[in-house]
């Protein structure tokens, strides 16, 4: 069920929320967690609120959606929005449109709706601020969570993230290669236990996910660490061996190969936003790794 309110107050809006709790008890689950997403776009908007839909069925929580609308009317104006029920995964749903000034000062609108002694998370699933702490809405948030994927530029989205860091940010890019990461650590600490000399990470130009996997890798190693476009694939390479990881494009299935040794066929489909989001509500505290594969990132060569 979704009830537009248009013109309204932020009173308005949270009377109608416990009205609808009063009436059906559509909203009564225990929540975990705030999610306030900041979207730029109405199609930015209507997938972000897919995926927290998805994700809040693991993490029961509030969803509120601050949206920049017309910054160019005199008279500020706010237009709300509840979804409940199927439209709202887990929990509901508050989509706050704001016009004029208004849009200037979001985090004023969704300050009377975060839920009290729960967690806040921000999420920016479009363009994202330089320094995610310092926005008046990630001020709010013990965790910040940013997609370079959605960027014009996403390899100097992904770069600008070091410059602008503060514990407690992440990107969905560093959570969609958290299966690769597994996988190649895994095959690493196989026998013949030698170090690694140098790595290769290929594939699609825009895609951020591999040069923040190029960076944690060039964090862990003392050998080079090259990123090329080209095919999928990443190359370890040691004194006794090279260790290959790779999978078409778009495909699902990964073939994990090492010198002298039998290949291995691994399900290792493209993770969507959803499934990231899930996996990044699991874990609230700073992620130091994420951290350091920023920085490492400036020890890759780019061909």
């Amino acid at each position: 069920m979704i009830v537009n309110l248009p013109d309204t107050t932020t009173t308005d809006i949270s009377r109608k929320i416990t009205g609808l709790r009063e009436e059906g008890g559509a909203i009564t689950l225990s929540r975990v967690l705030t999610l306030v997403i900041a979207p730029d776009s109405d199609q930015c908007l209507e997938d972000a609120v897919e995926a927290a839909n998805y994700a809040s069925r693991e993490h029961p929580c509030r969803v509120i959606v601050a949206v920049a609308g017309d910054r160019a009317v005199a008279k500020p104006q706010l237009d709300g929005e509840i979804r409940v029920g199927a439209d709202a995964g887990a929990g509901e749903v508050v989509v706050l449109r704001l016009h004029g000034e208004l849009a200037e000062h979001a985090d004023s609108v969704v300050l009377p709706f975060l839920l009290p002694d729960t967690p806040v998370v921000a999420w920016w699933p479009g363009a994202a601020p330089p320094a995610p702490a310092q926005d008046p809405l990630g001020k709010l948030a013990i965790r910040r969570i940013t997609d370079a994927t959605n960027s014009p530029d996403p390899l100097a989205a992904i770069k600008s993230r070091l410059d602008g860091y503060s514990a407690g940010d992440t990107d969905l890019a560093w959570s969609r290669v958290t299966y690769w990461r597994a996988l190649l650590a895994a095959a690493v600490e196989l026998e013949p236990h030698e170090p690694i000399d140098s790595a290769l990470v290929s594939g699609l130009k825009n895609e951020p996910a591999l040069d923040i996997l190029a960076g944690w890798l060039a964090s862990r190693i003392g050998g080079q660490v090259q990123r090329v476009a080209g095919e999928l694939k990443v190359e370890l390479v040691r004194a006794g061996e090279t260790i290959t990881l790779q999978r078409p494009q778009t495909g699902i299935t990964a073939t994990l190969t090492r010198t002298s040794r039998p290949e291995a066929r691994i399900p290792l489909a493209r993770r969507e936003a959803k499934e990231c989001l899930a996996e990044d509500l699991r874990r609230l505290d700073p992620d130091e790794i994420y951290h350091e594969a920023l920085q490492g990132i400036g020890r890759v060569q780019y061909a």
